[in-house]
């Protein structure tokens, strides 16, 4: 009868695993200052080569600013609470209500830029 794999393998895919985590954990933080940059550029950059009022795009630019916090602040969350669970041998999936929040709120966003791009041409 097996025992499973020897005690070394064993460490050895918990490293692993620990280590996904933390690569999870660095692709939610560049997603959230992807979304900080892309809300800079929007509140900054557009208003400067559009024709329209400018607060459109500051309020637009703040929204994915906040998307971005928000994945920065998820990203910590959940990289402390899979490294918890982890050690005791346990993992849970993201709450769907986040992913539909960020997903959402990316999606909107990003609709209402390019209207305020296309209305503004």
């Amino acid at each position: 009868m097996s025992e499973g794999p020897p005690p070394e393998r064993r460490v050895d895919a918990t490293r692993r695993t620990h280590l996904a985590n933390e690569r999870t954990y660095l692709a939610w933080l560049r997603s959230g200052m992807g979304a900080i940059a892309v809300g800079l550029a929007i509140a900054k950059l557009l208003p400067r080569v559009e024709t329209g009022p400018s607060w459109p795009y500051a309020l637009v630019g703040a929204g994915f600013c906040v998307v971005g916090l928000a994945m920065a602040w998820l990203g910590m969350d959940r990289f402390r609470r899979t490294a918890r669970l982890l050690e005791r041998g346990e993992f849970s999936r993201l709450d769907d209500r986040a992913v539909l929040a960020l997903g959402g709120a990316t999606i909107l966003l990003s609709v209402v830029t390019i209207a305020l791009v296309i209305l503004d041409a």
